[in-house]
């Protein structure tokens, strides 16, 4: 069966399986999802090209690392014209300090994660924002005391619950 984007459960097994361990071998692979390993190898080569794999990366414990701070900021824009939205965000997308921008509706038009290795370099980021005539109104800052929980969501559950 094939949803809306044109996978079927084997796609979404491949997929949940690098979610969870990253690249793996050819055989590995297809050991976890079950299938053979040439037309498992073609699966996952015809969903990268597809873009729905975006890269590998380790999840480093930078706790472990160093002391960051990490904060997590409202921001709400002045104006809501398209080019305002897109300002800001190609500002935001170039600073490595925001690991995470998610625009909302509601209340607030963007919720941003930061992380700086002091609160003197979050407020030089901040300070660097406003002076860059960005059509921001306002912002809040939540100091963030302890990381409990960060992961991806379980792909096969989540798709699994659409198909209800």
């Amino acid at each position: 069966m094939r949803d809306g984007q044109g996978l079927d459960r084997m796609d979404i097994r491949i997929l949940a399986a690098v979610q969870e361990h990253g690249q793996l071998t050819k055989a590995r692979l297809a050991e976890i999802v079950n299938l053979s390993p040439t037309p498992c190898w073609a699966r996952l080569t015809r969903l990268r090209a597809a873009g729905y794999i975006r890269g590998y990366h380790a999840d480093i414990a930078l706790e472990r690392v160093m002391d960051v701070t990490r904060v997590v900021v409202t921001v709400s824009l002045t104006h809501h014209r398209k080019a305002d939205f897109d300002r800001f965000e190609r500002y935001v997308l170039a600073l490595d300090e925001v690991i995470n921008c998610v625009s909302t509706g509601g209340g607030v038009d963007y919720v941003m994660t930061v992380v700086t290795p002091s609160l003197a370099a979050f407020q030089d980021l901040m300070e660097g924002m406003l002076a860059a005539d960005l059509p921001i109104d306002r912002y809040m800052t939540y100091f963030a005391t302890r990381l409990i929980k960060v992961q991806q969501p379980n792909l096969a559950r989540l798709v699994a619950q659409t198909r209800r």
